[in-house]
């Protein structure tokens, strides 16, 4: 309903029905220098509002006197404690004047309903505000709690912190490990952001460069003594680091062995990024343009762009994040160029795609980049009528295989875990996820250069057919359409 009023410049106000919660927001506005009038049917509760200077008149809400009495107020909360009358007291206003503001207040999502189909503008539930102002509440001192518990583990331990994201890190991991470093600095410890397999999307190595974010090959480390304390940014374990891990902080549940002194897992939170950003709030740091735009890329990388799984605290941090950030930069990395080899594999992934009903499958042959095919995966998806997408190809002696999907009804992280998580190695959650499976385990054929090419005709139906089994097509891999 289009109301005409700008709520900002309001100075007008009518309260229907003065009860605890009627006189705690008309106590707030006239604080606020509000001209607030008072509406209640208690003769001796409008004489007590009347000794403390406010503007109170007894009248019936439930009648239509009460429309008549505040025709001129741009906003009316009508905040009895009994829900008929409130329903009422819509009406009559409703009847009266289309355009007042109207604020009303409900028992429970049933009469929020019904208040809504009367012509509130706003419904309000005491009980639902309470609820959610405690878990605000909560969360902030949870956050406090954690920041100095991080805070004393980092500078009562940590002469050189080892911040260590996932194996081919993504913007989220490379984002999050960026602000921990920045904490890092914030605390005068010193720290590098540390990576055990290759930087191979385009995206994420625009991502890196543009931001000047300075990455370590763990490996290219001759040293590693010098870390005395790990963390784990949006990744689960350590794997071939062999390293205790101190802290971990990520947004997706984790199966590590070890039991780090510090853990902070969301998964009430989208993104990594999301948490770290309330992390430099909590610590009260100037966050700097490089950090502030590596955070917002990382929130809108992993809700793509505000269309998945976005909660709350989501657009709050990436809010907070926004004036501070470096947009041509994000402009940038969102359009980088495409490497020949990607675009071998995009067109080899387009013509060997296989169809069948809204999912796709394609084999992209034997590639160099394995991050080709993530890109692969997230480019097919923009098909018409596609909605999963899983393109596979063989580098090492292994099949890697990457997913995608945009239908809410899929989880494929699970679906690769159903169909390899026994053979190979999977990982993932509900929208993306990728899969490695050794070559010869569905041959038992010794590889060579010779028969690599045969492996791979022998292989293709049978990781077509196991992956559309495990997404519930029926037939799967048989006789898909190719586009031809």
């Amino acid at each position: 309903m289009s109301t005409g009023v700008t709520i900002s410049s309001i100075s007008d106000y009518a309260i229907l029905g003065c009860g605890s919660v009627g006189y705690a927001v008309a106590e707030e506005l006239v604080e606020q220098g509000k001209d607030v009038l008072i509406i209640d049917r208690d003769e001796s509760r409008v004489e007590s509002l009347r000794d403390q200077d406010l503007d109170a008149r007894r009248a019936d809400i439930r009648e239509p006197e009460a429309a008549e009495l505040v025709a001129d107020r741009d906003v009316v909360l009508i905040l009895a404690s009994d829900v008929e009358s409130n329903k009422q007291a819509v009406e009559h206003i409703r009847a009266a004047d289309d355009s007042q503001f109207v604020v009303a207040r409900a028992s429970d999502p049933v009469s929020g309903d019904e208040l809504s189909e009367l012509g509130a503008d706003i419904v309000i539930n005491p009980s639902s505000v309470i609820a959610e102002s405690a878990l605000r509440a909560l969360e902030s001192g949870e956050l406090e709690y954690n920041a100095g518990k991080l805070a004393d583990l980092v500078e009562t331990t940590a002469t050189r912190l080892a911040i260590v994201t996932q194996d081919s890190p993504d913007p989220d991991s490379i984002a999050s490990a960026a602000a921990l470093q920045a904490i890092a600095d914030h605390l005068g410890i010193e720290s590098d952001i540390i990576y055990l397999g290759d930087v191979g999307h385009q995206e994420n190595r625009a991502f890196v460069n543009l931001l000047g974010i300075d990455l370590v090959q763990w490996d290219e480390i001759e040293d590693h003594s010098v870390y005395d304390t790990v963390a784990l940014v949006d990744h689960g374990t350590a794997g071939q680091m062999e390293l205790p891990v101190d802290i971990v902080i990520d947004h997706n549940e984790s199966e590590s062995e070890s039991e780090p002194e510090f853990v902070d897992i969301r998964p009430n939170m989208s993104s990594t990024s999301t948490i770290m950003t309330k992390y430099i709030q909590e610590f009260d740091m100037n966050v700097s343009e490089e950090v502030a735009t590596a955070l917002l890329y990382g929130i809108r990388a992993e809700t793509l762009d505000f269309k998945r799984d976005t909660t709350p605290a989501d657009l709050t941090a990436a809010a907070y994040l926004y004036p501070f950030a470096n947009h041509d930069t994000l402009e940038q990395v969102e359009s980088p160029s495409m490497s020949p080899e990607t675009l071998d594999v995009l067109a080899e992934a387009i013509t060997n795609r296989d169809v069948q009903g809204s999912h796709l499958i394609s084999n992209a042959g034997i590639v160099r980049d394995r991050e080709a095919l993530t890109q692969a995966a997230s480019h097919l998806l923009n098909l018409e009528g596609v909605t999963t997408t899983a393109v596979f190809g063989i580098a090492d002696e292994t099949i890697f295989l990457a997913g995608r999907s945009k239908d809410i009804r899929i989880n494929i992280g699970k679906v690769l875990d159903d169909a390899y998580g026994e053979i190979g190695e999977t990982a993932g959650h509900s929208t993306q996820a990728s899969a490695e499976i050794p070559l010869g385990i569905f041959t038992g054929i010794e590889i060579s250069e010779d028969t690599r090419d045969t492996l791979l005709e022998l292989t293709e139906e049978a990781v077509k057919r196991t992956l559309f089994d495990a997404m519930g097509v029926e037939g799967g891999g048989s006789e898909g359409s190719n586009g031809s």
